[in-house]
């Protein structure tokens, strides 16, 4: 009896819940948001801006693959155009027309674009940003929603004013006072500089640094999950969150070994860990395309060193994965099946052996995804 009670204080502890019933509840939401919390991410800006090739970047893709928005200077946004992540299908990027003209007044472009699909508004300038940008911003706060000021295309000025022997310090110096400048009645908002072809320079990791600490806590785990890997700063916020969305998996997986159906545990502690590591190799960035992609950018071999991964290999191979889980969780779901015939105390030991042995299988697999991801990063370099 010693036993199961200790079981109990450790789900317990895990859940910072005083009950064996609001842990298992708590898990359970945690679980669902997990899987359905939605993200609307709403891009705007004059034509020519960049928005197009923004709303690409941070979803990992780059014209012309498949689900990618058109770029080039004759592609023009006449219409909501709506982009979901290619893995996180509850996370879109909505490219919307810039303002002006006889179909999107600045004075009635809020309504016509239905402002209240959207989480926060990025507002994409490739130079000054101009009245019209302005005046969407007000009305933006009108509706108590909140907006960013981007600066695009940092990477060309970069070159442009290196070329006339201007460092790279001086012109981003430049760059954020005239915009400051130009958005003063604002108060000299924060902009942010980048550049859609490197995530990883400028200040893309401020904007994120930014929206994290706005946005509501489920929002941020979206947002940090869905973005590509661009430096090891972005790899360990995302190695953090699936740790501590580890747990909820695991006291999911007690609750159900505690109702006592024979098998009903094991296959679905199975599907619940093949759909979390699933879910890490993606966010991850190990899936043949975003590597093909690293290896193209820094002509190394990126690719054939994830592939001596026997686990990545095994999410590669979607029945092969089911297979190596379901062997490593075998064992315990014996014990599970053992412990249900002893009515209560029973359904407790079951749970807490499913508990740790769930919890175990997604720590080694998260830790060795990281692991693969990090030598990803070294490899290509990134800061």
């Amino acid at each position: 009896m010693a036993d199961q009670q200790d079981d109990l204080r450790a789900l317990l502890n895990y859940s910072g819940e005083p009950t064996w019933e609001r842990a298992v509840a708590k898990a359970r939401e945690e679980v669902d948001r997990l899987d359905h919390v939605t993200l609307n991410i709403a891009v705007t800006g004059v034509t020519g801006a960049g928005k197009s090739s923004f709303v690409n970047a941070i979803r990992g893709l780059q014209e012309p693959e498949e689900g990618s928005a058109p770029t080039g200077v004759k592609v023009t946004t006449k219409k909501l155009e709506e982009y979901p992540h290619p893995t996180m299908p509850n996370v879109k990027i909505w490219d919307l027309p810039g303002v002006g003209g006889e179909q999107f007044k600045a004075k009635t472009y809020m309504k016509d674009v239905k402002f209240q699909t959207y989480d926060f508004f990025i507002i994409v300038s490739a130079s000054r940003f101009t009245e019209n940008d302005i005046m969407l911003a007000n009305e933006i706060k009108k509706t108590e929603k909140n907006f960013y000021f981007v600066r695009s295309k940092t990477d060309n000025d970069v070159a442009n004013e290196g070329r006339k022997r201007v460092s790279e310090e001086a012109t981003l110096e430049n760059i954020r006072n005239s915009c400051e400048d130009n958005l003063s009645t604002f108060g000299s908002p924060p902009v942010f500089l980048i550049t859609s072809h490197n995530l990883e320079r400028f200040d893309f990791q401020e904007l994120v640094n930014t929206l994290e600490g706005d946005l509501p806590d489920h929002k941020r785990d979206a947002l940090v999950m869905s973005l590509p890997v661009y430096s090891k700063e972005c790899l360990d916020k995302k190695y953090s969150e699936f740790k501590k969305a580890a747990w909820a998996v695991a006291i999911t997986s007690g609750g159900i070994a505690a109702v006592p159906v024979p098998g009903l545990s094991l296959a679905c502690d199975v599907a619940m860990v093949v759909s979390f590591l699933t879910r890490c190799y993606f966010s991850f960035g190990l899936n043949d395309k975003s590597l093909e992609k690293m290896s193209e950018r820094v002509n190394k071999p990126i690719l054939a060193m994830v592939r001596e991964s026997s686990l990545v290999m095994a999410i590669a191979e979607e029945s092969s994965l089911t297979t190596k889980i379901a062997r490593r969780l075998a064992v315990a779901g014996v014990i599970e099946s053992l412990c249900i015939l002893v009515p209560v105390a029973g359904n407790i030991a079951a749970a807490g052996v499913s508990f740790v042995s769930t919890q175990s299988v997604l720590l080694e697999g998260l830790k060795e995804l990281y692991s693969v991801a990090k030598r990803v990063i070294e490899m290509a370099e990134l800061p």
